[in-house]
């Protein structure tokens, strides 16, 4: 009877301890009240996340630099920045080799493009 009172008590610790993150628990929500803009909104997210192959000159096999407005809004205009960005298949997927960008910060990109690439 002991035994079994034990054995009640670790599994109810065990299940009540169990607990689940999504990836949209772990990342912070970015709220936009305004348009959103390269220098506020954009330029952050590709200097944390592109610019160590993007760079000026680009490396590691990247085909162009990513550090100033014009040739972001280019890659997202005439390249496929977005759809490199946003697609689920990991071999395709930007940064290469790490996991694919939050969704919140691929929205912001987004939108980037929506309100006209607005640069400051």
């Amino acid at each position: 009877m002991k035994n079994s009172i034990i054995i009640f008590g670790l599994l109810l610790t065990t299940v009540f301890s169990c607990s689940y993150n999504s990836e949209d628990d772990l990342t912070e929500d970015v709220v936009v009240e305004d348009m959103v803009t390269y220098q506020d909104n954009v330029k952050s997210i590709i200097d944390n996340n592109c610019i160590s192959c993007h760079s000026s000159p680009p490396v590691n096999g990247a085909p162009m630099g990513l550090t100033t407005y014009q040739q972001v809004r280019n890659s997202v205009e005439n390249g496929n920045l977005i759809a490199r960005i946003s697609t689920m298949d990991v071999a395709s997927v930007m940064p290469v080799g790490g996991p694919r960008l939050p969704q919140n910060l691929i929205d912001l990109i987004i939108q980037w493009e929506a309100d006209g690439f607005l640069e400051n």
